[in-house]
């Protein structure tokens, strides 16, 4: 993140945003070092204050983002009509070859789109292939610090390929194209793991509130020894796990037929749900995945975006908050969900929590997920200090701007944060103390210049990743046929409408 502003400052005639009132009440907020100390209306300025006149602005928390990919923000906007099983198809063209400046510029896209549109922290899965390696990940790390934000890192990694992963997939290739595909395997898992072990022991970003974890991106993709291992690193350096789990139907047939027992059963039977793990995605788990989910105090990322976009289905968002399990919300990455968005993300959730149900007693309310939004995801990034405008939080805030023709009228403020706002209405943004956002205008990065850097990069990586683009082209029949084709198997969870009873 961006250094602490040092000193105090005082926010002066601000509304703030309260799941508990209908309309935000005045309040003003003093910060020393970064920290809030006190909230309250009519505060008194102390003689070395700096304030800040916040009047005709609506405040909130920093929006948290609990699943993204930094390696997607220079491949958005390149497919449509693709299921997960497509996008992984694609991975290679849309994300090879990128050098290390790529790897950096990436990252700044995202980053810099969350800022501008009120979201201060995310957990990042990026992808390296073959490994990740220290200095990719050093490059992501300083992209976060540069602009502003607070992030976990978590390098996402796996030791079998997508076509080894789902029964029957790779029989299915022509000996042509098993060929090529031969050539994306992945390292042996040991070597993976030391390659984390090397980023762990010298991670150096901590203090900066940029937090490394272990990604085992999806556990079918690992090997169950890779799966203890990347367990075993995680309670070694004490970090987060977070892995993509029952995103699609296919993921959760390949998961019973695999183990004999649900993705989230075999994880727990490994050992690796606890409350440092995050599932990210989610929809296709069972109330019994759910309720060992509370148990072991572990954390879903909900991102409602990217699964429509991807056709997985409808996360349970009613039922897993009934059942008492922690839902953070995310937008997941730019090249499966197409921005960074977090109020988007908001509305969506709220949307597909009432396409699920005619009866609105089983609908999200607003305030539960403007809850997930912020706490929920603060404590599935594993920070204890973000979340909430309340003393002894980090002063991380958005100022939205009432005069925005999304505040006209202002009549409920929570409702209008999570049904209204688009991040056209973000003035400000604030992170810890220190505006990274002012009127509109990002002080951190050039984006003039990250845009002719992006252009550049596209085009360049176009080219070079041409061969992949023809892989990719031979290979969708076979993917877009045989994955729907396994999908059609029944299975005792029925998340899609067309699963729908009449």
């Amino acid at each position: 993140m961006a250094e602490t502003e040092a000193g105090t400052i005082l926010i002066k005639g601000a509304l703030l945003a309260d799941a508990g009132l209908r309309r935000a009440a005045p309040a003003d907020v003093l910060v020393k070092d970064g920290v809030i100390v006190a909230v309250g209306a009519g505060l008194a300025a102390p003689g070395d204050a700096k304030v800040v006149d916040a009047a005709g602005c609506l405040i909130h928390p920093g929006l948290i983002n609990a699943h993204t990919h930094g390696h997607g923000g220079l491949a958005r906007g390149q497919g449509d009509k693709w299921t997960l099983e497509l996008l992984l198809a694609a991975a290679p063209w849309i994300g090879g070859n990128r050098a290390l400046a790529d790897k950096k510029l990436t990252t700044q896209i995202v980053a810099a789109e969350m800022v501008l549109k009120g979201c201060t922290a995310a957990y990042d899965l990026y992808y390296e292939f073959p490994v990740p390696t220290a200095e990719g990940l050093d490059a992501v790390a300083e992209a976060y610090h540069e602009v502003g934000m607070r992030a976990v890192v978590a390098p996402m990694v796996a030791d079998r390929t997508f076509y080894e992963a789902i029964p029957g997939l790779y029989d299915a290739l022509p000996a042509a194209l098993q060929a090529r595909v031969d050539r994306l395997r992945l390292p042996a898992w040991e070597r993976t793991l030391d390659a984390m072990r090397g980023l762990l022991k010298d991670w150096r970003w901590g203090a900066k509130d940029i937090r490394a974890a272990v990604a085992p991106t999806i556990p079918h993709h690992c090997s169950d020894a890779f799966l203890c291992g990347c367990r075993d690193l995680a309670r070694e350096y004490k970090v987060g796990l977070h892995s993509h789990v029952g995103e699609s139907k296919v993921q959760a047939l390949t998961g019973i037929r695999t183990y004999g027992r649900t993705l989230v059963g075999h994880m727990d039977h490994l050992g690796l749900i606890g409350p440092d793990f995050v599932a990210a995605h989610a929809i296709w788990l069972d109330d019994d995945d759910l309720k060992l989910m509370r148990d072991k105090g572990a954390s879903l990322a909900h991102n409602p975006g990217s699964n429509m976009r991807l056709g997985n289905g409808m996360f349970r968002f009613r039922r897993a908050r009934d059942i008492g399990v922690n839902v953070g919300i995310g937008t997941d990455g730019a090249n499966c969900s197409d921005n960074q968005n977090m109020y988007e993300a908001m509305r969506y959730a709220s949307m597909l929590s009432k396409v699920q149900t005619p009866d609105p007693r089983h609908w999200a309310g607003v305030e539960e997920i403007y809850a997930a939004a912020t706490e929920g995801s603060a404590r599935a990034l594993g920070f204890e200090d973000i979340g909430a405008i309340a003393p002894g939080m980090k002063a991380d805030i958005v100022f939205l701007d009432l005069g925005s023709i999304n505040w006209i009228p202002h009549n409920w403020s929570v409702n209008q944060v999570v049904h209204t706002e688009d991040g056209t209405g973000v003035r400000h943004v604030m992170i810890g103390g220190r505006f990274v956002v002012r009127d509109r205008r990002l002080l951190t990065l050039d984006l003039a210049k990250l845009a002719v850097e992006a252009e550049a990069a596209r085009e360049r990586l176009e080219a070079l990743n041409a061969e992949f683009k023809d892989l990719y082209e031979k290979l969708e029949p076979v993917v877009a046929s045989f994955c729907p084709a396994f999908a059609a198997q029944p299975y005792h969870l029925r998340q899609y409408l067309c699963d729908a009873p009449n």
